[in-house]
């Protein structure tokens, strides 16, 4: 029994052995942009080359060699000063996935047909491009089209809102590209193309094939239009990693999906950061948030080991979307985080809103404001070296748009009362300053707390109290959202109009301001 095991454990490792290649090729700068390394175009040292776990550099002449299992994906890691090349809807060209075989046969959405033999020198080229240090990234949350219909109500109500691409280097959608129907991919690109820029992609959980039995190979159909789910590349002086942070099924009960990360996927980071500058921007993209949402949502030892891998870099961010909320939250050493400063992980706002619902406007496209009372939109990541702030722009929105006030129409003179002045300052943490005045009085500070919208509230409620069918699909039901700021308004209003101005400071200072109107009646 014991040489019959042996003997089968040497076979497979042997089969193992066998089904494994070498992928080898060069990395060149393609001078005159048609794809093709000509005999004139030099290739380009110590560029970084992976194939999702290891990573190494090219060599003086830049030629690389790495092993290629039959799941492989080869891609480059793009050294700041050049560009990938694009196809014809803006996703860059940076990989080579090898599947000989196909992908696994009864997927409802189509994967990879077979790729063949591996070609005998895989090569990539790279453009040269101005090397800046300051310029700015456009990050959008979950789009998740569901429909056809949806993915017009993306591009009309959020897509060609976006008009200020200055300086405007490229984009990425953090996951949930679509809503299940993989269908939609296509359509998504072509959408995102007309914003004219390189179009990273993160995948979400509503991305996947659903059909996949291990979680390898639930990203196939999500790999044929866009490339890997893992992956790196650098921009100035800032290090960018992609991560998909879904497991599928959810290890612990084999259905579902769990947030975390394969070893694989945490040695490929391990890999990579070996070749990134201590004083660098590291900015990562997850779909699924580094914190608790509701319970157990993340697989505790790997944000452990992410965190352990990034806390010797003093500048370290990270996004995520999926929850249809903004949240900034700040990951210390309680957290297992022990750089200097704690590591600033944003939740962001999404464009798709809360997924389309609520009151449509007079275009026919749903208000979708979100369960926190943020409205749907995008964010701006502005990176100047190895520092950043972040803008957030509400769709349909002038830029200034930050905040919401909600406050009563109307109070009577003198009359004491328990109205209330609530702001909800859509990108606010809890320790931020927010003031208000009336008139030219003087600036009263707010506190901050944590309880539902009562705008979002009001908007929900409204389905039950119409007596006409609305148009549209009733908004979810309000979460607790921590970047309230509430008061009494004073009793000794006199008669009349007032205003109302609020000013919140942000976490990098900026001062941001609001205001509403309300009247005094004598009674």
């Amino acid at each position: 029994m014991k040489i019959r095991f042996t003997l089968l454990f040497v076979f497979v490792l042997v089969l193992n052995a066998y089904s494994q290649e070498t992928a080898k090729g060069y990395v060149y700068n393609d001078s005159n942009g048609n794809g093709q390394r000509d005999s004139n175009e030099k290739g380009l040292p110590d560029v970084k080359v992976s194939n999702g776990i290891d990573v190494i550099a090219t060599n003086a002449e830049g030629y690389y060699e790495l092993p290629l299992n039959e799941e492989g994906v080869i891609f480059v890691i793009k050294p700041s000063g050049y560009q990938y090349p694009v196809d014809g809807t803006q996703i860059p060209q940076f990989f080579y996935i090898h599947r000989p075989n196909g992908s696994p046969e009864g997927f409802k959405y189509k994967g990879f047909s077979p790729t063949g033999q591996l070609p005998s020198s895989l090569d990539f080229p790279l453009l040269a491009a101005e090397d800046k240090k300051a310029f700015r990234v456009l990050v959008f949350g979950d789009p998740q089209p569901y429909t056809e219909q949806e993915l017009e109500w993306f591009d009309k109500g959020v897509v060609r809102d976006v008009t200020d691409v200055n300086n405007v280097e490229f984009g990425i959608s953090v996951g949930d590209i679509v809503g299940d129907d993989l269908s939609l991919f296509p359509g998504y690109r072509k959408v995102m193309s007309q914003l004219g820029l390189p179009w990273y992609n993160v995948m979400g959980n509503h991305d996947m094939n659903y059909d996949a039995e291990d979680d390898l190979w639930t990203s196939e159909t999500y790999k044929v239009n866009f490339g890997p789910s893992t992956y790196s590349f650098n921009h100035g002086d800032a290090h960018f990693i992609v991560l998909d942070d879904i497991l599928y099924p959810d290890p612990r009960k084999d259905y579902g999906y769990w947030g975390g990360f394969r070893k694989d996927q945490l040695d490929f980071v391990e890999n990579d950061l070996k070749y990134v500058p201590k004083d660098k921007l590291v900015v990562l993209f997850m779909h699924i948030p580094l914190f608790e949402e509701y319970g157990d949502s993340f697989r505790d030892e790997d944000r452990e080991r992410l965190f352990q891998l990034l806390s010797p870099f003093p500048n370290t961010l990270s996004f995520s979307a999926h929850t249809h909320y903004m949240r900034q939250v700040y990951f210390g050493e309680e957290d297992g985080f022990s750089g200097a400063d704690p590591h600033h992980h944003f939740n962001i706002g999404t464009p798709s809103g809360d997924w389309y619902s609520g009151r449509w406007n007079d275009e026919g496209i749903p208000e979708a404001i979100m369960r926190d009372g943020s409205p749907k939109g995008y964010l701006y990541l502005n990176i100047d070296g190895a520092n950043y702030t972040t803008d957030y722009k509400a769709a349909g929105k002038d830029p200034s748009y930050q905040m919401s006030i909600f406050a009563p129409k109307v109070i009577e003179e003198g009359k004491r009362n328990r109205d209330r002045l609530i702001i909800n300052f859509f990108t606010g943490v809890a320790n931020n300053e927010v003031h208000y005045r009336i008139g030219d009085g003087a600036w009263l500070p707010l506190r901050n707390y944590t309880d539902v919208d009562p705008t979002y509230l009001m908007k929900y409620f409204e389905w039950d109290l119409t007596d006409k069918l609305m148009e549209g699909r009733r908004p979810s039901y309000p979460v607790d959202t921590d970047h309230l700021w509430t008061t009494n308004l004073p009793v000794n209003l006199p008669a009349g109009k007032h205003t109302i101005e609020v000013r919140a400071k942000d976490i990098y200072g900026r001062e941001h301001l609001g205001n509403r109107e309300i009247t005094v009646l004598k009674k």
